[in-house]
Formats: C-alpha cells, structure tokens, sequence
C-alpha cells in the first residue's frame, strides 16, 4: 500500500496571477546556468531564486555565486523568506492537492494527480529493500547531497517528486476528476511550453480520508521524475517528502535522442559493425524521422537517414531493462563500435524530448556532431516492468511530458511528521 499524508504545513500562491509569478520548471528542466539566468530575467520572482540561488543576480553585472556554496544556500533561505513573507503566498494546513496537467497537443487527456507527502521510509533503498516506491533510476551522490543541502537551508520541499501509480480499477482517476469538476480551481499556471497547470486545494477530512485510502489500495508507486530529490530526503531523515503522485495511464513519455560527437571510422565501417544487431536501410529524401515504435531507431549522418531495425536475438526479450533501446545502443553500439564505455563521455549527448529530430539534423549538418540517433519512446509499461524486476532504467531514456511546475504547492520540513 501507498502511504500519503497531507501536508501540515503548507505554502501556496494566492491566486493564478500569483501562481504565474511564482512557478517555475524544476532545476534540472535548464540545460546551463546561462539558461537559468535567462529565465529569471524574465520571471524575477519565480522559485528558482530559491532552487538555483547561485544563478539569482540581483544587480545585472552581479557575481554568479558557486553552486553549492555556503554563500549560495544562504541566498537560498533569504529568498525562501522573502517569498513566504511576500503577498504572493499564503499559508495552508492539512492539505492535499488535485493537481491537473493540460497539454495543448492533447486537450482531452488531462494528466493527473494528488500532491501531498509519500512516506519516505517507502522509498526502496539498499536499506528499505522491500519499500513500495521504486526508483528506476541510479543516483548520484553529488546531486543528492546537493538537493539535501539545498532542502535543508531552505527548511522546505518547493520541488516534487513525480511518482506515478497503476489505478487499474480507475477509482483514482474518476475522484481525481470529480474534485476537479466539481468547483473552479484554487489557481492556474500556464508554463513557458503552453501547458496549463491547475490546482484544487482539499482540506475537507472526508476528502482526505477518501484519497488516502485511494492510495492505500496501491501496491506500488514508481518515480518518474525526481530519484535525486526524493534520495535526499531519505538522506535528511525526512518521514515524508512532496510528491504528485499521477495515474500511469496519463503520463506521456518522448523520446530521449543521442548525438555522437564523431565516430572514429568510416561510415561504412560502422554499419559493417552493427549489421549483426540491426538492419540497416537508407531513407534518401527523408526527413527529420522519428520512430513510432520500439526497437526500429533511426541513425543520421551525412544528410541522410537510415532506418535500424533491431535485429531477433539483439536482447533477452524476459529481461526488462534489455528489452529497452536505450540499453540496445550501448550494449551493441556504444561499448563494442565506438568504445564509449561511460554515458558522461564527452562524445555522447543527451537529447531530451523537448527537442526533435529536426534538431538532431541541424547539430549534425552543422558539424557540431557526427551522428544523430533518433528512439521512440520508453513505453509506460517498460518502465513499469524493469521497477517490477528491481532494476535501473538506462541512464537518459526516458523524458516525462509534460513536467510538474516547482512552486505551486511548498511543504515546511519541520512540519511533515504527523
């Protein structure tokens, strides 16, 4: 079962032209610093003076501070209390929240959720090894330690954890949906891509309890996006931490491309390598090709693309995370051809689904890379399947769409034990 608690102690926009002012994409939505930057000189209020306080410059010609720093943090709960103390928030307690996702390219399918505190010591860690929350994704130490310190200068989770359940029974859904159909929202936010976030405050005690039994009736929650923020914490000792917790049959997952800085051979070397694993098809002509469906990748090089279809015996079809193109590419690609034994080889770029293939073609007809690989998304139920068999996603595959704004429902640490 599934553990949600409401939040004792709770921080929300007052209304939608607060909600505008305020939110924000999460930090690891910014590909720099420098874009960071550029995004608070449009949104100067927004929470990431909070989550990124090394890239808040209050005066034009200001220093960047270090990320991390002691400086940094300090920042961070100076404008964490200058907005708490701002007439843009107000203070709510015992609360959860519907949190609704519209996305312009798919009106009828809203995604949503209930925010409020999952219960940390749920999380399956090395040291909580039968924990119902899964993570599907590897941490890194340094990411961690640094959303713990983060968290704790702040003294507050401004940032979520998107977790996704199964709701095979549609119970969850049909509340979600009839909570947010019955009133207008408490406030709105549409983001910088279009989507337009909603949010439906419930504090009545039978609402509550109906949602936290919802919950309960869950045998697994999955992360899918925040491994590092919900690992810190479990890493400060938290009892519970901020999580929208979505029905999986709404999520969207786009595509995570590769480019490949160069190859090392020729081309016709590369595909003499990889033929026993793929079938190789030239598409003169095509352009800015995506593929629909697993295991058929596409591969860009020199103004032209090809089709790669995975070849029968490239994987072991009973084994969830080789079943994935992403871990394809590396066992039979990356590692044996090209030598890349590491993702964060500067040869290898992630692409995330925010860009498409049209950009790959652009960064490779530019010469900035030689090879542009373009995937089909990670299926929901891939994910699901490899955190059923306990296992890591490879790093990079999957890209939720679209994303939880920061700032929109802020939880107090010293609050969260109930």
């Amino acid at each position: 079962m599934i553990h949600i608690s409401p939040i004792a102690h709770a921080w929300v926009p007052v209304d939608a032209r607060a909600a505008d002012r305020v939110a924000a994409p999460n930090y690891d939505e910014f590909q720099s610093d420098l874009d960071v930057i550029h995004f608070l000189e449009s949104k100067p209020d927004c929470i990431l003076k909070v989550t990124m306080p090394h890239c808040d410059l209050p005066e034009p010609e200001a220093r960047m501070l270090v990320e991390g720093s002691e400086e940094a943090l300090s920042r961070a709960g100076q404008n964490f209390k200058a907005l708490t103390a701002s007439p843009w928030v107000r203070a709510v307690e015992d609360v959860l929240a519907v949190y609704a996702i519209t996305d312009p390219t798919r009106p009828s399918q809203r995604q949503m959720g209930l925010c409020g505190l999952a219960d940390t010591r749920q999380i399956r860690m090395d040291d909580q090894p039968d924990g119902a929350i899964i993570r599907n994704e590897g941490i890194y130490q340094h990411k961690m330690l640094g959303r713990a310190a983060l968290t704790r200068a702040i003294g507050a989770f401004v940032e979520s954890v998107n977790l996704a359940v199964d709701d095979a029974d549609g119970r969850l859904i049909a509340r979600l949906e009839a909570t947010a159909d019955a009133r207008p929202c408490d406030y709105e936010e549409t983001d910088h891509k279009g989507n337009r976030h909603q949010v439906w405050l419930v504090e009545d005690a039978e609402d509550l309890q109906a949602f936290v039994e919802l919950l309960a009736a869950e045998p697994h929650a999955y992360v899918a996006d925040g491994n590092h923020r919900s690992a810190a914490a479990h890493n400060l000792g938290c009892p519970g931490f901020l999580a929208v917790i979505f029905t999986a049959p709404r999520m969207r997952i786009d595509p995570y491309h590769r480019l490949v800085h160069s190859l090392g051979m020729s081309w016709s070397a590369f595909v003499e390598a990889i033929e026993p694993w793929f079938e190789v098809e030239p598409m003169p002509g095509v352009r800015a090709f995506a593929p629909k469906a697993v295991h058929t990748l596409g591969a860009y090089h020199h103004g032209v693309w090809h089709r790669l279809t995975v070849r029968e015996g490239t994987y072991d079809a009973t084994d969830a995370v080789q079943s994935i193109d992403a871990d394809i590419l590396q066992r039979r690609v990356f590692l044996p051809v090209l030598g890349i034994t590491d993702p964060t080889d500067k040869r290898l770029t992630f692409v995330g689904g925010d860009k498409g293939t049209a950009w790959l073609e652009e960064q490779v007809d530019a010469g900035r890379h030689e090879l542009g690989l373009a995937m089909a998304p990670v299926t929901m139920q891939q994910l699901i399947d490899v955190c059923l068999q306990a296992r890591t996603m490879p790093p990079k595959s999957t890209w939720f769409e679209p994303k939880i704004q920061s700032g929109l429902v802020m939880a107090m640490l010293e609050l969260t034990a109930r």
